[in-house]
């Protein structure tokens, strides 16, 4: 496992290992099917419940990763969440989260004003806040409305904000070669840094605690602000992977 002050637990579906190569570890999808669900995973939050889960600003991230290429069928990535959809129990909530965060195609998760819904991304989002809670009711006429592009550039920055949505396009390339990641996250600011040089800063910060998660999976899916959603898994012939060399938090 890799050397790290996060008490890490893996979690492996389908195909999914995890392989030690001191001092790297390797998340692995040897192959995967549309027929089942693959993860290789490392988190710090198995077993608790949403309330215990141990991260919360102000806080200092780095971990040195790299990717099999930039071609990955599924998504993958790092950083903090809250789990939305607890696996063998809890209630589904709203998402938080504080990560680089990659999805292939047919993924579109079009949250963003003007920042395509696939990629490699830094993100940011806190659909639990009470400004995003408060407008809750209307997303219905929300949605609807999206359906105008003129309405949907006027309305969404308001919605974006009160979701603490903010999201960086990443270079693909970056993902191939080691790289040093770094997410600063303060209580009232959030900066994403690769190799020291800053890639995204706002003054949206979700609230805690989050759990910390790496990851690389064979899913996809699809939530725009005009009401689609859709869920599924990819084929992938290809061994694709995320290798991990070190974490460090302060």
């Amino acid at each position: 496992m890799v050397d790290s002050p996060l008490k890490l637990q893996s979690f492996l579906a389908g195909t999914g290992q995890i392989e030690q190569i001191d001092p790297i570890t390797r998340l692995l999808l040897p192959n995967t099917t549309r027929s089942q669900y693959s993860d290789a995973q490392l988190d710090d939050y198995a077993g608790l419940p949403r309330r215990l889960f141990p991260h919360r600003p102000p806080l200092h991230f780095s971990i040195r990763a790299r990717f099999s290429g930039e071609a990955i069928v599924g998504t993958a990535g790092f950083g903090f969440w809250n789990q939305p959809f607890m696996p063998g129990g809890g209630l589904p909530t709203l998402p938080r989260a504080i990560w680089f965060f990659y999805g292939s195609p047919p993924s579109n998760m079009a949250l963003a004003l003007d920042v395509p819904g696939y990629g490699w991304k830094a993100a940011t989002i806190d659909a639990l806040r009470p400004a995003a809670l408060a407008i809750a009711p209307l997303a219905p006429i929300v949605l609807l409305f999206n359906r105008s592009r003129r309405i949907y550039r006027r309305i969404w920055p308001i919605v974006q904000k009160a979701l603490t949505i903010q999201e960086q396009l990443l270079p693909t390339e970056t993902m191939r070669d080691w790289h040093t990641y770094t997410i600063e996250w303060g209580i009232n600011q959030v900066r994403f840094r690769i190799d020291d040089r800053l890639v995204l800063e706002t003054d949206r910060a979700p609230r805690g605690p989050l759990g910390f998660v790496a990851w690389i999976d064979n899913q996809f899916a699809v939530v725009t602000p005009t009401g689609r959603i859709r869920f599924g898994l990819l084929d992938s012939d290809q061994p694709q992977w995320l290798e991990i060399k070190e974490t460090r938090l302060l």
